[in-house]
């Protein structure tokens, strides 16, 4: 005899997609802009190049681009979505949120849109966000999406920040599915009390763009390399675990990990305290560089794109970034 069904729901990823732009710039183009050397960047970050949009090109293209590739993959109509949520730290402009520029431009009319500020992790906060909504009830079909143009907001003085980022958007469909399938775990942490180790302080409320803050450069990222370096592994491999624990998960079951692309030595830190080897681990930062939200959408795309995931797999993805913020997300493909 068996028990009443287990009527609980989660969500499960239907459609990937990913844009980058075309144009690319190389370390050796960065030589010729800033006191800097292939060879130095490469022991630092792992990264030779990255993509730069064109000066056409808002957070809301890239996204637009990603989400109808995600769309078409899935099988979805975009009429059909109930929810959509942008993951950027660069929106196309602070109101209306970028998300509400792409549900008129992709004619979700009944979809609720709105944006979220979680630097590198905002593409896990999105998605555990949309997971709950759908386990819920209240969502059908969600489009979560995270792009950056970071280019828009780096120092190309600043030699510790301009090598390390790039443009991109990645997006992904979710769609019900009984629950123990999908996603079956996820975790999310913030310490605000360290939100000086990355941030960018002019452009806000507390000091608006003016003559003045423009000369002092406070439209651009700062970041204490040193600093996040220190938290980086830890957190991204508690946040793991934490994932993990939660549904029940051996290391040794997980077939992929996608961590956020910050910085290769972050990467190789958080493989080996999984135990995990290289192959398991989906790098491309050495081609992308590090483009904040959208970094493992975009890996998880290629991933996919690759034919190397599989039915079944059990993928797990982890980032840290500004705020401090972390988190980490377990799914069944």
């Amino acid at each position: 005899m068996t028990g009443p069904k287990d009527a609980r729901m989660s969500a499960r990823i239907s459609g990937i997609g990913y844009y980058i732009p075309e144009k690319i710039l190389t370390n050796f183009d960065l030589e010729k802009m800033v006191d800097t050397t292939d060879e130095w960047i490469m022991t630092r970050s792992g990264i030779s190049e990255r993509r730069i949009a064109a000066p056409h090109e808002a957070s809301s293209d890239l996204a637009l681009a990603a989400s109808r590739a995600a769309l078409e993959d899935s099988g979805v109509d975009p009429k059909d979505l109930d929810l959509i949520i942008v993951a950027t730290v660069t929106p196309d402009m602070s109101l209306p949120s970028t998300a509400c520029i792409i549900q008129d431009k992709l004619g979700s009319a009944k979809a609720a849109a709105f944006d979220i500020s979680a630097a590198c992790s905002g593409f896990i906060y999105g998605l555990a966000t949309a997971q709950s909504m759908i386990a819920a009830g209240h969502t059908k079909k969600a489009l979560v999406v995270g792009v950056e143009v970071l280019s828009r907001i780096i120092d190309w003085e600043d030699r510790t920040t301009c090598v390390l980022f790039g443009d991109g958007a990645g997006a992904v469909v979710l769609e019900p599915c009984p629950h123990g399938e999908g996603i079956i775990g996820t975790y999310m942490q913030s310490d605000g009390s360290l939100g000086d180790l990355l941030y960018r302080p002019g452009g806000g409320s507390r000091a608006p763009l003016t003559v003045e803050t423009l000369m002092e450069r406070q439209q651009y990222v700062k970041m204490k390399g040193d600093g996040l370096f220190k938290y980086a592994v830890r957190a991204m491999v508690d946040a793991a675990e934490r994932t993990l624990e939660e549904a029940g998960v051996a290391k040794e079951d997980i077939d992929y990990l996608v961590p956020h692309q910050a910085n290769i030595r972050i990467i190789e830190g958080v493989r080996k305290r999984l135990n995990l080897q290289k192959e398991q681990v989906v790098v491309n930062i050495d081609r992308i560089g590090n483009t904040s939200s959208a970094s493992i959408p975009i890996a998880l795309g290629e991933l996919k794109e690759n034919g190397t995931l599989k039915k079944g797999d059990l993928v797990i993805m982890v980032a840290f970034g500004g705020g401090l913020t972390w988190g980490s997300i377990l799914f069944r493909n």
